[in-house]
């Protein structure tokens, strides 16, 4: 009735299962850790660049 689900299947040892559902839930913390990857990186680059805009604007304000 149903198509048969990746992983859902008899063949092999149950060790092989649990080899897969190992390296299916490493791909996936994987993934999960290169998202928050780029956010940090997003996150560091905006304070980076407010940090060197407030000190431009100190510079320029205490030189007038």
């Amino acid at each position: 009735m149903f198509p048969p689900f990746c992983g859902c299947s008899d063949a092999g040892t149950s060790g092989d299962a649990l080899q897969r559902h190992q390296q299916r839930k490493l791909r996936m913390l994987r993934f999960w850790r290169d998202g928050l990857e780029r956010q940090l990186a997003a996150i560091d680059a905006a304070i980076n660049t407010l940090q060197h805009q407030m000190q431009r604007d100190q510079d320029s304000g205490s030189s007038s």
